[in-house]
């Protein structure tokens, strides 16, 4: 299925900033709710992180996040402090009154923006009221043993309890751990504009993780049966009716927007791609110094862990990675470890004087880290104890003899003891076993799928192998004694990021590869990889390498890999800092100053949902077409007016009839036959022009106190 180009940007230079415009935000109170607001849990973590900045800058004190409570994070991430703003004290008091902890501060991140974070074991004896709720609102139930979703209900009840006592509120919610706060707020009318942002779609989460065809057989799956063979069915309506019941609904790439449009049967407003907060990573000229100076920390735990074994020159080694979840096929890992196995191959053919190092950081059960590891630790130190012993006495004595006006004679200037020495620590190298694969104990390692297809390919770093492989089940930490480096230090001290990945909505690792000057791999079924075939002419010239898994077979996705991965191994020394040069231009395309104002309009919406019978509105597609859904929004059907077709399918709280200046007409209600088409702002603006205005992500539709429905510029 082709992905048509976006309309808001056609090259990567000449992208304007945001225009400072006078917006009527003094009244307004955004709010964004997600499950990793002070959580570190995935990628969406990095998205709001690295977007609240931005947002502060603009939205000022009324901008609040909100999440769930976790001690610890709130003690080391989190400065108390009293609400700015007496209404959500007097909600926040309430809830504390009723016995369920809430906790507000700032968020110690760059922007310091409010949080508000709701201790959920506190509230939890409210939940089989909340379940009844829920099920009173839409006819979600949920089981009493899927504990993440149960915690889902109860934050989304707080924040909705919230909400029922603000006006002028803008909620942003974030994957269907937000999804129930959004559906109660709806279903109890609340005077709010809401928009919903999936990163993910659940069921094309598991999916995929299930080694099945998924992008080509989208239109293929029963929905239904698929989410009810996985036990999942619960959460798959609750993300159905976030989407659904949500003003705008938003994606974070064109790949994603066609996921969503058949997982979830809505078509995205708009694709807004996830941007990173460029400065953090800036170092302008010094990136190159910063490159040199951590690939020598990583050429020192390579020395030691490879002691016994080190007959290659690591001024010839090359560091790739991959990182992230351990979803060894969603990921692209599988592959990976193929292309890797093929390289070997083509390294040794050739007679390459080049060796590779395969880290693979992603986090697995262990027990503890592996002896051997720390044993080559503690090896590679103590032989430079000695020759930094060694090295002190022979300047001291040559120094001495250069006094006297003598040169030294060098069988006599280290002594017999001196040799000694050294050569016991020559001989405290000697390994009867290969390098370990793996830095730590795994608790699975018979089955575990990594090591499983480590021992299929037979790369178990032997002396003859050009490919070395390095398993650390563990995210990086620079307080680790093994490998003492954070994440960013070890990206930059990398030559080549690989993220082969077979679903990745966006992708934030080959984006921070970007940023910090790092060739990376990606794949056209990630949003980042499409985002830049689209706006790149060519991406392989500026190191970022892009693999086909759309449109050919496993083995030829892992045989153009395995192309990339060698001629990145002929690349001379200078060749490849050109290219880190090049790589690093792009930093600016993804920063959040211009993806910010990156609204894609989506001209091609399949408009059939708006056609269908009146009682499958709403939360359709919720729930199987045997099982009645309740109806929380109005019933109504869309048809073409004023000669406008139909966008999207919106569902609204209370549509009285409004006529409003300079603004869009809304026509009907509940009991009209007919209503306006309701098309999201930007599509409007695009469409119909009412003057130059600039649209930002959030400001869609605000309801004030006399229940009017206005557009909010």
């Amino acid at each position: 299925m082709p992905l048509s180009r976006s309309l808001s940007m056609s090259s990567l230079s000449g992208l304007p900033l945001w225009e400072e415009d006078d917006l009527p935000v003094e009244n307004l109170l955004l709010f964004e709710v997600a499950w990793e607001v002070t959580n570190k849990v995935g990628g969406i973590y990095t998205v709001i992180q690295t977007k609240a900045k931005i947002t502060v800058d603009e939205w000022g004190e009324n901008f609040f996040m909100m999440g769930p409570y976790y001690e610890h994070n709130f003690k080391t991430q989190v400065e108390q402090c009293d609400p700015p703003i007496a209404a959500i004290k007097v909600a926040m008091d309430s809830l504390i009154n009723s016995g369920c902890q809430v906790y507000f501060g700032r968020w110690l991140i760059e922007g310091s923006p409010y949080v508000i974070l709701f201790d959920i074991g506190s509230a939890a004896w409210n939940l089989d009221r909340w379940k009844g709720d829920l099920w009173d609102a839409c006819s979600i139930g949920l089981p009493y043993h899927d504990r993440e979703a149960n915690d889902s209900l109860i934050l989304g009840s707080l924040i909705a309890c919230v909400f029922s006592r603000g006006r002028n509120i803008i909620a942003h919610f974030h994957e269907w751990q937000a999804g129930a706060g959004l559906v109660l707020s709806r279903s109890r009318k609340l005077p709010m504009a809401t928009v919903f942002t999936t990163h993910a779609t659940l069921l094309g989460r598991y999916l995929c993780a299930g080694n099945v065809d998924f992008y080509n057989n989208l239109d293929k799956f029963n929905l239904d049966k698929e989410a009810g063979e996985r036990q999942i069915y619960h959460r798959c309506c609750l993300e159905r009716a976030a989407v659904h019941c949500a003003h705008v609904f938003t994606t974070v790439s064109q790949i994603t927007a066609v996921e969503a449009n058949h997982m979830l049967h809505r078509n995205p407003d708009v694709v807004t791609p996830n941007g990173l907060n460029v400065k953090k990573f800036s170092a302008m000229h010094e990136f190159q110094n910063l490159h040199s100076t951590n690939k020598t920390q990583i050429q020192e735990f390579v020395r030691g862990h490879f002691y016994g074994h080190l007959d290659f020159n690591l001024e010839k080694t090359l560091f790739f990675f991959i990182a992230g979840r351990y979803e060894f096929s969603n990921k692209g890992a599988d592959i990976f470890l193929e292309s890797l196995s093929r390289l070997n191959y083509l390294l040794r053919v050739h007679k390459s004087d080049v060796t590779v190092v395969a880290f693979f950081i992603m986090p697995a059960k262990t027990n503890n880290f592996n002896v051997e590891t720390l044993k080559g630790q503690a090896v590679r130190k103590q032989l430079w104890d000695t020759a930094q012993f060694a090295k002190e006495k022979f300047g001291k004595r040559l120094y001495e003899a250069l006094l006297r006006g003598e040169i030294p004679d060098m069988n006599k200037i280290l002594d017999r003891d001196d040799f000694t020495i050294m050569k016991r620590a020559i001989f405290a190298t000697q390994r009867h076993t290969l390098p370990p694969v793996t830095t730590h104990n795994m608790l699975d390692d018979s089955t575990d799928q990594i090591l499983a297809n480590v021992r299929r390919i037979g790369l178990f770093n032997s002396r003859n192998d050009r490919v070395k492989i390095i398993f650390h089940p563990e995210f990086l930490s620079s307080t680790s004694p093994l490998l003492p480096m954070d994440y960013e230090e070890f990206v930059r001290g990398c030559h080549l990021g690989v993220f082969p990945s077979y679903y990745e909505p966006w992708g934030y690792t080959p984006g921070e590869c970007t940023v910090m000057g790092i060739p990376s791999v990606t794949t056209n079924l990630s949003g980042f990889g499409c985002f830049m075939e689209e706006h790149v002419s060519d991406p392989a010239a500026y190191g970022i390498y892009i693999v086909d898994r759309r449109f050919r077979s496993a083995d030829e996705s892992c045989n153009q890999l395995t192309k990339f991965l060698f001629s990145f191994c002929q690349q001379s020394r200078r060749q490849r800092i050109i290219q880190r040069n090049r790589t690093e231009r792009l930093s600016d395309l993804l920063d959040w100053r211009y993806l910010g104002r990156v609204s894609r309009s989506l001209p091609d919406r399949d408009c059939t949902l708006c056609r269908n019978d009146i009682s499958q509105m709403g939360l359709r597609g919720v729930r199987p077409s045997t099982v009645p859904t309740k109806d929380i929004t109005g019933k109504f059907f869309f048809k073409d007016v004023y000669g406008l077709s139909p966008t999207c399918c919106w569902t609204v709280c209370q549509p009285p009839p409004v006529n409003m200046a300079n603004q869009i007409l809304f026509r009907g209600g509940a009991d009209s036959n007919t209503t306006e088409c309701r098309q999201t702002l930007l599509d409007y603006i695009i469409n119909v022009q009412w003057g130059h205005v600039s649209v930002r992500l959030g400001r869609r539709l605000i309801q004030n106190n006399n229940n009017r429905i206005i557009p909010v510029l």
